[in-house]
């Protein structure tokens, strides 16, 4: 399909791109463009106006900030995926990125349009919520600080303002700590019909602390705090109940590909495999 009429602008700078997306209330971001330009081929986006930031300066970087990692909106997944400072001191994200779409889209997409699109089935989102991470927005009255277990709201809906602009990404340091990253991908998208992004500590042979974010299930990105509560202080042999629980709330999405059914299923079976790993530590 051909996506509906629209105007196009490519700002240099994020205030005339702010000034630009205040001009009309139903304008969208353009950044890496491999969610929204779906959407509006198949008209479920229509706006009238894009405003494409990836000219602009200053919005692609990795770097330390205190006991954090500051990424930049348009930092690409492959620059994520092979980032060292990622690896060497909060791995999540870069084991994340590995596993997006294809070598084309990790190439072209960016994490800041990801986070801010909010699809059901967009891998950062669970890696996100597991880090507890922030997410940084800009609008011409000034920056914003959003939690992430905060920041989804629904499906392709978040607490972003339509006269905001997501630019940063902050996740704190995990040295000591264990994470890890499974997915069952769709074999034509490269999303994932169930992901599950863990983020563990052991102390000795119990499990200290645990974050679990599920994505490809519901609506959104979600926590999972039935399967936390039921390991925290416990040990490994408590994994198996406790994945049970990782649909526990949820009103489990279907389609074509995959039923309900099948993915209370799934969830269950790949949110066991990503704590048993973690547990391991491998």
């Amino acid at each position: 399909m051909i996506a509906a009429n629209f105007d196009y602008e490519s700002p240099r700078t994020l205030s005339e791109a702010l000034d630009l997306l205040s001009s009309r209330e139903d304008a969208k971001i353009l950044a890496g463009g491999h969610s929204l330009l779906p959407a509006m081929k198949l008209r479920l986006a229509q706006p009238t106006l894009l405003v494409d930031i990836g000219r602009i300066g200053g919005l692609s970087y990795i770097r330390e900030s205190g006991d954090q990692i500051v990424i930049g909106a348009m930092t690409r997944h492959a620059e994520v995926a092979g980032s060292q400072l990622l690896r060497r001191s909060s791995p999540l994200l870069a084991l994340t990125a590995t596993q997006i779409g294809d070598t084309q889209v990790r190439n072209r997409g960016t994490i800041g349009g990801s986070v801010a699109q909010s699809h059901p089935a967009a891998d950062y989102p669970a890696s996100v919520l597991a880090l507890d991470a922030e997410i940084v927005v800009q609008s011409r009255s000034g920056e914003r600080v959003i939690p992430a277990k905060d920041f989804f709201t629904g499906m392709f809906s978040t607490q972003l303002r339509n006269d905001e602009i997501l630019t940063e990404v902050r996740v704190p340091r995990t040295i000591g700590e264990n994470v890890t990253y499974k997915k069952f991908h769709h074999p034509a998208s490269g999303y994932a019909v169930v992901g599950v992004a863990v983020r563990l500590k052991m102390a000795g042979a119990k499990i200290d602390h645990v974050a679990v974010g599920i994505t490809g299930v519901s609506d959104f990105a979600y926590r999972a705090p039935a399967v936390e509560n039921a390991l925290r202080g416990r040990t490994a042999t408590a994994i198996v109940e406790a994945a049970t629980q990782a649909a526990s709330g949820i009103e489990v999405i279907g389609d074509v590909y995959a039923s309900a059914a099948y993915r209370r299923h799934l969830v269950q079976v790949i949110t066991r495999r990503s704590l048993e790993q973690a547990v391991s530590g491998r």
